[in-house]
């Protein structure tokens, strides 16, 4: 009796009881009908038949649908599909009647075969006909959720996540909100309704559409909706302050919870940048890692962290996680093997600039692919801090690429940065000393692939311009930016890590420096003003925007190529290789490390940031003269 107390065995005990009546309603038909015409109605004898077997007949039918798992879906979530399980079961039931009264012959009288096919077409049009209707009241639109006394809902996209968003508002009422139409790039869409909601343009008439309908909310219902849609819908609304969210990913999803219209979100900066996000097949690109040992320096920042995710997914024999920052690396790891359940994971706690410790960790795991993620990226804070610029960026890299050399690593690859092209800034010298570094190693360590990825700003990365944007506008303004002519490229965190997976197993050259096409560059007083319009405000008149200046060294607009690199084509798609049109002397690179590491070792901060920058001048001086032409 406990049991039947909850909730689900209380139901489940309702629909036996239910189908019990129903079953009993159409034997008694199956028996009315046969005898219809017939003078008195149903003859005593058959009369004995029908009061004989049906406990029987209740009972075998209801065990039947029970054995095919009929009462494991409640009738409010009954769907035609099932029908054909009921369709199953009914037949069954009878068949096993069929059996026990022709064969066994409990009574005198043999059951009439008419009695029988009208049983089976009565029992399952009842018990079907139950569940539908059931269904039907279940998700009847209330009263109270008439679009005239709720928010007016216009939904972008008729496909399966429309749809679904559309059948979420028409389940719980309660929520408030009607969906008044939908919006589709499919002209064969156009004015059908779907879900009982009319389709009622395009996404070029959403102008006209916010204009007559005047929605409350608009939702994006297209997660793999470009950037250029996006936009055009979200100007489009916040010029007539309507609040837009949109769908979120698959992965979004699965993150969340359950209930589609608790997982929309707010329409992010990183949707109307206007570039069609890079998405890769990872366990296609990242099959050469399937069952290495692979390590992950820097695991646990911005780039390092999802690095391993997504390595994890192809499932290495063993990747070792290598931090030391002990919070970070913590994070990670409980990431990894509880919420992930991803167990073949080793964390070090380890220093890249300590060789000692690093050939330690090289020897111990002996690592087939290395990715070295490690450094330090914030230009101000690297500039009143070139000692620990230069030790962690290029030292550390010329530890970890010899350590994974001298222990047997297959591949090595260096995230860089696009601050590393003609730098002008000790953290930029310090990034473009690690790729010289790097490629000096490629000629010293022929039996290790040494490739170096080079790609632009990253979204959402930790101190990156969008969460500083982000933070001012949420205390109210004003937002800062350098100059109102700045650019920058972006790309998101997951894009980053696919290009350094990919770039990993791209071709096999003398020169590996591969670089992402990132489309056109954002001006950044842009993005500025699109995020405070996605936060709701308007530029300038509620959120201010300042201009700060730029502080030395910071250029306009970066680069991703040096002056003597040329693009060249890859077999992968948007991922092109920089090609050195004058070939980097390894000796001049070992020597200009050594000076580094003595003016670190000597603690001379001020001589190191000069030496350091001198350096990349002195390097881009005979680049300039080896490509002279000859005269």
């Amino acid at each position: 009796m406990h049991r039947l107390k909850h909730p689900v065995y209380r139901n489940k005990a309702l629909q036996v009881v239910a189908d019990a009546v129903l079953i009993t309603v159409a034997y008694y038909l199956s028996f009315r009908l046969r005898f219809l015409e017939t003078p008195g109605g149903v003859p005593e004898r058959y009369g004995e038949l029908f009061w004989g077997s049906i406990a029987f007949v209740v009972l075998g039918t209801v065990l039947v649908l029970a054995g095919f798992r009929i009462y494991e879906k409640w009738w409010r979530y009954f769907r035609l599909p099932d029908f054909a399980d009921l369709v199953k079961a009914t037949a069954v039931s009878v068949l096993i009647l069929l059996i026990a009264l022709y064969l066994i012959r409990p009574f005198d009288e043999a059951i009439p075969r008419s009695v029988l096919v009208s049983y089976f077409l009565l029992t399952t049009f009842m018990l079907g006909g139950a569940r539908l209707l059931a269904r039907m009241v279940v998700e009847r639109p209330s009263r109270s959720s008439t679009p005239g006394k709720t928010q007016k809902v216009l939904v972008v996209g008729a496909g399966s996540g429309g749809q679904m968003v559309v059948r979420e508002l028409q389940l719980n009422p309660n929520l408030g909100q009607a969906a008044i139409g939908f919006l589709d790039d499919d002209p064969r869409k156009r004015g059908m309704r779907l879900h009982g909601v009319k389709v009622l343009g395009t996404t070029t008439e959403v102008e006209r559409v916010l204009d007559e309908l005047k929605p409350d909310e608009v939702v994006i219902a297209i997660p793999s909706a470009p950037g250029e849609l996006r936009g055009r819908v979200v100007a489009a609304c916040r010029e007539r302050e309507v609040n837009v969210r949109t769908l979120p990913t698959v992965f979004e999803l699965l993150r969340g919870g359950v209930q589609l219209t608790k997982q929309l979100r707010e329409v992010q900066v990183e949707d109307v940048l206007g570039r069609e996000p890079i998405v890769m097949e990872l366990d296609r690109v990242g099959a050469y890692l399937q069952d290495k040992v692979v390590l992950v320096t820097g695991a646990g920042g911005s780039i390092g962290s999802e690095l391993v995710r997504q390595i994890a997914r192809v499932r290495p024999k063993l990747l070792v996680l290598l931090d030391h920052a002990e919070d970070n690396l913590f994070r990670i790891d409980r990431e990894m093997i509880e919420e992930r359940h991803f167990t073949r994971v080793e964390s070090v706690l380890a220093d890249c600039k300590e060789a000692d410790r690093m050939l330690e960790v090289m020897q111990r795991f002996h690592p087939d692919v290395v990715f070295h993620a490690a450094a330090y990226k914030h230009v101000p804070l690297m500039e009143s801090n070139p000692l620990e610029a230069v030790r962690n960026n290029a030292i550390a890299t010329r530890v970890t690429a010899e350590t994974a050399a001298t222990a047997g690593c297959e591949r090595f690859v260096l995230v860089s940065t696009d601050k590393a092209v003609n730098p002008r800034t000790v953290m930029g010298a310090s990034k473009a000393m690690a790729e010289w570094i790097v490629e000096a190693a490629r000629v010293k360590h022929t039996t290790t692939r040494f490739i170096t990825v080079r790609f632009g700003n990253v979204l959402a990365s930790s101190g990156s311009v969008v969460p500083i944007f982000r933070s001012q506008i949420e205390r109210g303004g004003p937002v800062t930016v350098t100059d109102p002519e700045m650019t920058r490229y972006f790309m998101t965190i997951p894009e980053a890590v696919q290009l350094v997976i990919r770039a990993g197993d791209v071709g096999a050259g003398t020169d590996e420096v591969f670089v992402l096409e990132m489309g056109e560059p954002v001006r950044i007083v842009e993005l500025a003003q699109n995020m405070i319009r996605l936060a709701g405000f308007e530029p300038e008149t509620e959120i201010a925007i300042e201009f700060t200046g730029r502080r030395p060294g910071e250029k306009l607009h970066e680069e991703l190529f040096n002056s003597d690199e040329r693009p060249q084509p890859t077999a992968a798609d948007k991922i092109v290789r920089a090609v050195r049109r004058t070939p980097l002397d390894p000796e001049w690179v070992g020597e200009a490390v050594q000076r580094l590491e003595q003016l670190v070792r000597e603690g001379d901060e001020a001589h190191l940031a000069e030496k350091t920058v001198d350096l990349v001048k002195e390097r881009r001086e005979a680049a300039a003269e080896i490509d002279q032409p000859l005269g």
